[in-house]
């Protein structure tokens, strides 16, 4: 029985989805600039674009979601992650914590047909919070904070699973910087999906 979680943040980790998702902000704030849009990741994204002083420029009448998703579908899935997934998969279960909604990612899963990979799939509708998304997977599979890893690519997210005391790996080819997210002090950071592949099969987590 696979005892250990990996949990994938879904944009900028699988799917590259940073120009699409920027592009729909800017729609609804034409005062966004990639650097504002980025550092709304410092935090939970969910707490972000719901500050006052981001609001002050706000379309309520563009739906973030009803514009990304066919942006989202014709975004490619990063290169070399598929096989990652699929190498993570053998001895681990697999769980998506996203802030992008759970139909959306089965969706484009599907089309790139990894969907099967993947225990359980735990968008903005299932919680806005990715704190109570990990709690929630901990206690449903009875694992240990110890046990798992959290593949990100935001400053964020390594606040949020430091939490939980989950440990993470920090990507850079997303949607903050490097330095952005060492400021977060994740347990690893890659640079490219094969240093990813490198960190499981490491003894440590694969067993």
């Amino acid at each position: 029985m696979k005892s250990k979680i990996v949990f994938f943040d879904f944009d900028g980790v699988i799917a590259d989805s940073f120009d699409v998702g920027f592009e729909v902000r800017k729609m609804i704030n034409p005062l966004t600039t990639q650097d504002i849009y980025r550092r709304l990741f410092d935090g939970n994204i969910n707490d972000s674009v719901s500050d006052v002083e981001f609001q002050k420029i706000h379309n309520p009448d563009i739906d973030f979601f009803t514009e990304y998703e066919p942006r989202l579908m014709k975004s490619p899935i990063f290169s070399g992650m598929k096989g990652v997934i699929k190498a993570a998969t053998e001895k681990n279960l697999l769980i998506i914590v996203s802030s992008t909604t759970t139909d959306m990612i089965k969706k484009f899963l599907s089309m790139h047909g990894i969907d099967s990979c993947f225990e359980e799939i735990m968008g903005n509708d299932v919680h806005n919070s990715k704190i109570a998304k990990i709690e929630m997977a901990l206690n449903k599979y009875k694992v240990n904070a110890s046990d798992c890893l959290f593949v990100t690519d935001t400053l964020g997210d390594i606040k949020e699973a430091h939490h939980m005391m989950v440990s993470t790996v920090a990507v850079t080819w997303g949607y903050q910087s490097k330095a952005t997210l060492e400021r977060g002090v994740p347990s690893y950071i890659v640079d490219t999906p094969q240093e990813l592949m490198g960190i499981f099969a490491n003894p440590l987590l694969a067993n």
